[in-house]
């Protein structure tokens, strides 16, 4: 099962980011806003944020407040 990295906006607690798993963030210009907050399966992932995730290498996600 395919695992992605987590990690939280701190400038904005409610946005996260999902990369594939050991990526890192080398194309974010902001990448020292965001925190590492562990690995989820893709089992975790709505099916939508999932395809995205495959087709992308990365998807955003509002956690909600």
């Amino acid at each position: 099962m395919q695992e992605f990295d987590f990690y939280i906006n701190l400038a904005k607690p409610t946005l996260g980011l999902y990369v594939n798993k050991g990526a890192g963030l080398p194309d974010l210009g902001d990448a020292g806003q965001w925190q590492f907050e562990g690995q989820v399966s893709q089992s975790e992932l709505p099916p939508g944020l999932l395809r995205e995730l495959q087709a992308n290498g990365h998807a955003f996600q509002e956690l909600g407040g």
